[in-house]
């Protein structure tokens, strides 16, 4: 590691006032920044933690919705999104119980991993992202791999998820990270059934249109038999060929209609 300054603001105002000016970069639960950092993979001169402004703290259910600050731990997601237990199990899911203690939904969101779990619900609910200047529709707020429509010094305050009628996620993992190898979010509201995918595209979080047009008119897995998924811009790794994980995405999404139903 190396010498960089730190400071921890108990406002949203101070923190993004801390924030202007230099190489300064928020921290949240840290989990991606810090190990960056020991790689030097991140050089900041000014650390700004979040963690000590309790306005971006908790889980509010309010009308139809549920409104999670930027830095409640996956932990107290999983524990308290209960108006919404599809979020929480996929909360309950991510990491190991010292990843869920620390890490951060705003954390994930603003790092936006192309194999993390928030994006696909994110996504998959329609949720909106707001910040210290604005609100962020989903569809416009994922921008990428480990890309956002985040501005400089921009600091997510709060994430607010319609709750659908019925939703699931299912994510096939990497054993040693407990990232999704691929995961599939289902969602299903009033209007319409939405699906995201993780894990899966060389450009992140992904929705998954043609499932999404089958569920709408029969909300059933045979509804996806009839689908495929094209490996045209998957990843390819080590843990799977594209064509390996474009399977997974119709077999996920089968599982969640199921689950959800």
């Amino acid at each position: 590691m190396y010498n960089f300054d730190f400071e921890q603001p108990g406002s949203v105002d101070e923190a993004v006032a801390a924030l202007q000016g230099e190489d300064a970069l928020a921290l949240s639960g840290g989990q991606t920044l810090i190990p960056s950092m020991k790689q030097r993979l991140n050089a900041p001169s000014k650390l700004v933690s979040l963690t000590a402004i309790e306005a971006l703290k908790g889980v509010c259910p309010d009308s139809g919705q549920i409104a999670i600050g930027a830095a409640t731990t996956h932990a107290t997601v999983a524990a308290e999104a209960t108006g919404y237990p599809a979020l929480a199990a996929l909360a309950g899911g991510i990491g190991d119980p010292a990843v869920r203690n620390r890490g951060t939904i705003g954390g994930s969101l603003a790092n936006n991993d192309p194999a993390a779990c928030y994006p696909a619900a994110v996504l998959a609910s329609g949720a909106t992202v707001v910040t210290n200047t604005r609100e962020i529709a989903a569809d416009d707020y994922f921008d990428g791999m480990f890309t956002t429509a985040l501005e400089e010094g921009e600091i997510i305050t709060d994430v607010r998820f319609p709750i659908p009628e019925k939703a699931s996620y299912q994510k096939f993992e990497q054993p040693a990270s407990r990232f999704a190898l691929t995961g599939v979010f289902v969602a299903k509201y009033a209007d319409g059934v939405r699906v995201a995918v993780t894990g899966a595209s060389e450009d992140g979080v992904m929705r998954w249109a043609e499932a999404e047009a089958a569920l709408s008119a029969d909300f059933s897995a045979a509804a996806i038999d009839g689908l495929s998924v094209s490996a045209d811009g998957l990843i390819g790794d080590l843990h799977g060929t594209p064509e390996y994980r474009a399977n997974l995405i119709k077999v996920l999404t089968k599982r969640a209609v199921d689950a959800a139903s």
